[in-house]
């Protein structure tokens, strides 16, 4: 089986000995691939065990299993690393992971950040969707009680804006 890191390798010669605790990543894209890999097959364990020591009581096991089982999971794309060697101790990966569910694509651009632990290891911090910019409204925001924008005289809520509402 091809590693869903998408190496090239296969399963066995990659990811699966990080995910199994007989090796760890030496570095931030190493643990990245090897995480994405982890919700691919299931490992949930593994994506907690990868989390800063500090943090792993935020991972919700049942939450990602029920995620990691529901998806299709179709590739990781690694765009650029800055940092996260073998003589580092800090690091970032941006990636987006490729995955569906129910059809539907959810390609998930993130910058993921690392950090070397005190035993050697490196581990999951924190990431920031990538790209996700701040949404603003064009037009002022209409309150349930103002007038309706379409020109009609009726309060928004009753008109435009409310359920069972004319539209």
């Amino acid at each position: 089986m091809e590693c869903p890191c998408g190496s090239g390798r296969s399963h066995a010669d990659c990811c699966e000995p990080y995910l199994t605790g007989a090796a760890w990543p030496e570095t931030a894209e190493a643990l990245m691939r090897a995480r994405y890999s982890a919700f691919a097959t299931g490992r949930v364990e593994f994506i907690r065990e990868s989390h800063e020591p500090g943090s792993r009581d935020e991972v919700d096991d049942d939450a990602t299993r029920q995620w990691s089982q529901s998806a299709e999971w179709q590739g990781i794309e690694v765009l650029a690393t800055d940092g996260g060697g073998p003589d580092d101790d800090e690091g970032t990966v941006e990636f987006v992971a490729h995955y569906s569910v129910k059809g539907t694509a959810h390609p998930h651009h993130e910058v993921a950040t690392f950090q070397r632990g005190d035993d050697g290891r490196w581990y999951f911090v924190d990431g920031v969707v990538a790209g996700a910019g701040t949404y603003r409204r064009e037009q002022p925001k209409v309150g349930r009680n103002d007038p309706c924008p379409c020109g009609s005289g009726r309060k928004y809520k009753k008109c435009h804006g409310g359920p069972g509402a004319a539209t």
